[in-house]
């Protein structure tokens, strides 16, 4: 059966464009509507992914040491990590098939937009990853390409936010498919976590306050879980009162990081320590995000769930217009089949109820509105051709 022809996300998308900022342009949705929050999600995605990049493996000491508390860009050229790439990667095939994906689906997508590619030194790529691919080139098939040593990373919670804007106001819909995405390459607590960030994110999109977020979160994953105990954990710190910032985040990565394991991918703590961040935040997008960045570990990851959770729950408004302003499409330095894609597309391709809305109403006037298609400053042209598969 085919799995894509032409582009993968051609039958859900009329080819119109978000203002390159992320937020509506006049004339198009407003603010608070599925298409805004669509936009906040994966905008927020990649923005923690680029404010944390950097910061990414370190400890608080070390970031300190550094940069004394990061507030902002840090890099006079941010960009995003496999992170952003994998989210557009799942978030076009999610496109393509919707609820009817499966794991053959997904596995077929990983040998041919990935596994089958001179992808070169894959840079950048998380140890599951990796994992996943020497399976897959030694032959192995799901769900045996996910028994590696780094089944339960957070490779798949980074890439989980597409699932719950695809299944706004349904998360359990939305963990049902992020684990069918993640049996490629994931299992026990990297499933879990992924489930976690695909159901928060899923009631987020609703405007659910943060309590209902996090229960949303809990609800999909087993109660005895790692993932689901370093979630409450983490929870449960960040609502404690403190007398500051800096007291606030040793608290909450005390509940749930372990001392001295090299390892700063594990679902269960890069999830929680979101988790905490978007607590102790209270949903607030900015807040979020530096307090996932500045608590180090594997920051790029924990900011970009944080920044998923705040920008499904305000909207892309919510977002530092410098922050949004700054992501362009990626760069492809992790999986060159993705090289120019936008995460602004695929929060309108996983919208589409808006986007024939928008291509019903006229066009705006001079001076005003969304690029025409094809003009968005370096966006790619989601019509173009894409990796295709021959019956």
């Amino acid at each position: 059966m085919e799995l894509i022809a032409g582009n993968p996300a051609a039958p859900r998308t009329d080819g119109t464009r978000a203002a390159a900022h992320g937020a509506p342009a006049p004339g198009e949705t407003a603010r608070g509507g599925p298409g805004d929050r669509a936009r906040g999600s994966l905008l927020g995605l990649a923005v923690g992914d680029a404010l944390g990049a950097p910061a990414e493996n370190m400890r608080p000491s070390e970031i300190r040491r550094r940069w004394g508390r990061i507030e902002g860009f840090v890099s006079d050229d941010p960009a995003g990590t496999d992170d952003t790439e994998y989210a557009i990667f799942s978030g076009l095939l999610l496109a393509r098939h919707g609820s009817a994906l499966t794991v053959s689906h997904v596995e077929r997508a990983w040998r041919l937009w990935i596994a089958d590619v001179d992808e070169g030194p894959f840079r950048g790529a998380g140890f599951s990853e990796r994992g996943t691919l020497e399976n897959l080139r030694r032959g192995l098939a799901a769900p045996i390409s996910a028994q590696h040593r780094h089944a339960w990373s957070d490779g798949l919670a980074m890439r989980a936010a597409p699932f719950g804007v695809f299944a706004a106001g349904r998360p359990a819909e939305a963990a049902r498919l992020v684990a069918v995405d993640g049996r490629v390459s994931h299992e026990g607590e990297g499933i879990y976590g992924g489930q976690a960030v695909a159901a928060g994110v899923a009631a987020a999109m609703t405007g659910a306050g943060v309590t209902s977020v996090i229960a949303a979160a809990l609800s999909v994953v087993p109660m005895d879980s790692w993932t689901a105990r370093s979630l409450r954990r983490a929870v449960t710190a960040a609502q404690r009162p403190y007398p500051d910032r800096l007291t606030m985040e040793r608290a909450v990565r005390s509940a749930v990081v372990i001392g001295g394991y090299p390892w700063t991918d594990l679902a269960p703590e890069a999830v929680g320590l979101a988790f905490g961040a978007f607590a102790a935040a209270r949903g607030d997008f900015r807040t979020a995000v530096l307090t996932a960045v500045n608590m180090g570990r594997d920051a790029d990851t924990t900011a970009a769930v944080a920044g998923a959770l705040a920008g499904a729950l305000h909207g892309a408004s919510a977002i530092p217009r410098p922050w949004a302003e700054a992501i362009g499409p990626v760069r492809g330095s992790c999986l060159p089949s993705m090289r120019g894609y936008h995460v602004l597309d695929i929060a309108e391709l996983l919208t589409p109820a808006e986007a024939d809305e928008r291509m019903e109403r006229p066009a705006p006037g001079p001076g005003g509105g969304a690029p025409p298609p094809g003009e968005a400053a370096g966006r790619r042209d989601i019509r173009a051709d894409a990796p295709t598969v021959r019956p």
